[in-house]
């Protein structure tokens, strides 16, 4: 353009700033260019719209120094330019500045929020963003159906009933209620609490369908153990016209694994590569395996392991070898391990478990070995974690941690059951006083 005589004006940059952001590896290669010529011509400070975009661009290709360094020089910048800094903080996971920046925001709309609360739903701090859903409504700004959708998603990996109860509310109450990517959200938060009833009453109140919304329901029953609702709906789906994909399948196969239903899960199985042409993911070959080892079908269960297209992840062999314990059958499980160390040669439940196998069975010198590997592998054993919701707050229990601000009383409540329990005659395993204290 520029070799023609013709020179680009704001839309043009805005244009090919935009395009690369959604490619980093043009970001790399052409952003600075464009960022070079956009320098010369004057648009990156007085063109609020390219500033921006410059910004975005750099967000988006991991080059967050470079986007917070524009930031800085700019002159005027408005809600958008804010929002989009902040959005890129919290996806490059800058949580601190993003926070910073955040409080020195001379407006905050709806969008602010919501990059906030999105983004640490997407970083796993679900805790925290349900933190900044209060806040925002004290605030006075009203959640859009994206938030909700973000405060939906924490509330269902965290299993926060009474918080998404309260997001139903609003729901109820606002003009979202409509939305079916909010009411699909409500199902899964629903399946996820274990309140599948409540699910199910969304689903039928829905006016509107579509496959997610069955698969929502049917990989909620599936979840909840509701065999034959799971099945039941999966055929009632195409019966009314939608086509099952990978994600429907992965909800019947479950139910199938869950109730010990081979020849069903297996016809599925088939029907789904031969009839609707779809290829199996490795959760698919994890519904099949973990369907043998449920039924006590180790060798085939083994034989699916061995002939899977892609390397078996550690959940996949987990299964297995959770299956060879109950089955006693140490032989089976020392060949999975085999598997295990080199697909997820750090992880301890399968190392733990292959040794609490040994022990249950006498071995001590090879429980003892397992443990000796560990050790020398730096791999330790993950302590385990509880969250239960008290009055609408979210707590974490980490088994031996005495972090949390309510540790000293708790650690007395303990004192006292295990005091009550000995005079009353039951006398608690020395293994689990060590673990409470």
């Amino acid at each position: 353009m520029r070799l023609a005589g013709v020179e680009p004006n704001h839309i043009t940059f805005v244009t090919l700033l935009s395009a690369c952001a959604e490619s980093p590896s043009h970001a790399r290669s052409f952003g600075a260019s464009i960022h070079a010529i956009a320098c010369k011509l004057g648009y990156h400070t007085n063109n609020v719209k390219v500033g921006t975009a410059i910004i975005d661009m750099y967000c988006k290709s991991n080059q967050i120094d470079l986007a917070r360094l524009c930031f800085d020089y700019m002159g005027f910048k408005n809600k958008v330019t804010w929002n989009t800094m902040v959005s890129g903080l919290m996806r490059n996971g800058e949580i601190g500045d993003a926070l910073q920046l955040f409080d020195e925001m001379p407006e905050r709309d709806v969008i602010s929020y919501t990059a906030l609360i999105d983004g640490f739903v997407k970083k796993g701090q679900f805790e925290h963003a349900l933190e900044w859903f209060p806040r925002m409504q004290i605030s006075g700004v009203e959640p859009d159906h994206v938030t909700i959708l973000s405060a939906l998603s924490a509330c269902a990996n965290l299993g926060a009933l009474r918080l998404g109860l309260w997001l139903h509310r609003l729901v109820l109450d606002g003009n979202v209620k409509d939305n079916i990517r909010v009411n699909n959200s409500l199902i899964d938060m629903y399946s996820r609490c274990g309140c599948i009833e409540l699910a199910l009453q969304v689903f039928h109140t829905m006016s509107k369908h579509n496959l997610v919304s069955w698969n929502s329901i049917i990989v909620g029953f599936a979840l909840n153990g509701s065999v034959e609702r799971t099945l039941n709906y999966f055929y009632q789906m195409q019966e009314d016209g939608f086509k099952p994909d990978g994600v429907t399948f992965t909800g019947a196969l479950t139910a199938c694994s869950h109730a010990g239903l081979v020849d069903e899960g297996k016809n599925l199985f088939d029907r789904m590569i031969k009839v609707y042409k779809i290829k199996p993911r490795i959760e698919h070959y994890g519904c099949l395996v973990d369907l043998y080892s449920r039924a006590g079908m180790l060798e085939e269960a083994l034989n699916v392991v061995t002939n899977m297209p892609m390397i078996p992840n550690e959940v996949v062999l987990g299964s297995v070898l959770a299956a060879c314990k109950e089955a006693n059958d140490v032989q089976l499980a020392e060949k999975l391990m085999r598997f295990i160390s080199e697909v997820d040669p750090s992880g301890d439940s399968n190392y733990v478990l292959l040794s609490n196998m040994y022990a249950a069975g006498g071995d001590w010198y090879k429980a003892s070995n397992v443990r000796r590997r560990m050790k020398r592998k730096g791999i330790e054993k993950n302590p385990g974690v509880s969250c239960i919701e008290i009055n609408g707050v979210v707590e974490q229990f980490v088994a031996g941690d005495r972090s949390h601000i309510e540790s000293e009383g708790i650690y007395a409540m303990l004192e006292m059951l295990s005091s009550e329990l000995m005079i009353s005659g039951n006398v608690l395993d020395a293994n689990v006083r060590t673990s409470w204290f």
